[in-house]
């Protein structure tokens, strides 16, 4: 079993997450960060602390294939982030907005910390 990130994360990037993983394993895209499959260990801590409930379990009906193989995709693709930074300017009026990924979803990556 692993996390995912889904779709409610997209222009909110609250980045609480990331300070309380102990294995650092988010990656970090422009607008939305993700979970490496590979790299979670399920413990759950980071679903929490997510203000934007954008983080599900693989199990959950929220955490489609499709979100499973996003999160994996870009893991690959994108820096990993370690430290909690400033959310989206946006983030309180766009969260909760339906169909995000297909709005608004960047591919190119974050900077890291």
């Amino acid at each position: 079993m692993t996390f995912v990130v889904t779709d409610n994360c997209i222009r909110c990037k609250y980045t609480d997450c990331v300070e309380v993983c102990p294995v650092d394993c988010f990656y970090e895209g422009e607008n939305m960060l993700v979970i490496h499959p590979d790299e979670c260990i399920d413990c759950g801590v980071c679903v929490p602390e997510c203000p934007a409930e954008a983080i599900f379990a693989d199990t959950d009906p929220e955490a489609t294939p499709e979100w499973l193989a996003l999160n994996g995709k870009y893991a690959a693709l994108w820096p990993n982030i370690t430290a909690q930074s400033a959310p989206d300017a946006e983030a309180e009026a766009l969260d909760g907005v339906a169909g995000k990924l297909e709005r608004f979803f960047s591919p190119a990556p974050g900077n890291g910390t």
